[in-house]
């Protein structure tokens, strides 16, 4: 899993990635990490500085990045020069689910609890556990700051399309196309919308994606090129 850097988060890499969102449906794995690795690159190198301002919450910071720095490990068979702290992706995530669970465990409920429970939601979605994903990630959704909650919302309507709960997904779209933030762009919502609405609503789908596509510099406009080439 590739490490992002604060600067990284503003790259068109970045902006095409989660305008592919609603390819969770097939690969939500990738997906989903992606964002848990987001979360956490704004916690851990200060983006905008939202969690670290106060000096008392060093103990819960503290606890956070140590669930992080497993997430983040690497894993598999050793190699020469290197031997990675887990053996397999499975004991990684294994450790990480319980080093984010300690962290919901004893401050639930400040904001480095509810980036653990994001973690927590990632986890299961990545396996399938769609209502216990659902919880956490609605639960950070409704009551985390506003990048981290969108980002949550992002990933929630991913899970809702996952199980094909499309009516789900396209109010959480639609609502993140009304109050966009850093993280989530109106564009990008539109394009995860468009995805989602190709199959059944192809006029609507167009409606949304064809104003993006002018700038075909722009990551944005190829993201949307590429969904509309996914419209029948």
């Amino acid at each position: 899993m590739d490490k992002l850097t604060r600067k990284e988060l503003k790259t068109d890499h970045f902006v095409e990635e989660i305008g592919h969102g609603v390819d969770f449906v097939a690969d939500h794995r990738k997906q989903m990490t992606l964002y848990g690795v987001i979360a956490a690159a704004v916690l851990l190198i200060g983006g905008g500085g939202y969690y670290y301002m106060q000096t008392q919450k060093a103990a819960r910071q503290e606890l956070l990045s140590k669930a992080y720095l497993i997430q983040a490990a690497q894993a598999g068979p050793a190699q020469p020069g290197m031997t990675p702290p887990y053996a397999t992706e499975a004991d990684k995530e294994r450790a990480a689910g319980k080093a984010f669970a300690d962290v919901v465990a004893k401050y639930g409920s400040s904001d480095e609890g509810l980036v653990a429970k994001y973690f927590l939601g990632v986890q299961a979605a990545n396996a399938a556990k769609w209502t216990e994903a659902e919880k956490y990630l609605k639960e950070v959704g409704d009551g985390g700051q506003a990048d981290v909650s969108s980002t949550a919302k992002l990933a929630l309507a991913q899970v809702y399309a996952a199980q094909n709960k499309v009516a789900d997904a396209e109010a959480i779209y639609r609502g993140l196309m009304d109050k966009p933030t850093a993280f989530v762009s109106k564009e990008q919502a539109a394009i995860a919308l468009g995805r989602l609405l190709s199959p059944t609503k192809p006029a609507e789908a167009k409606k949304l994606l064809e104003p993006l596509r002018a700038d075909k510099a722009s990551a944005v406009s190829r993201a949307a090129i590429n969904a509309l080439g996914d419209v029948k």
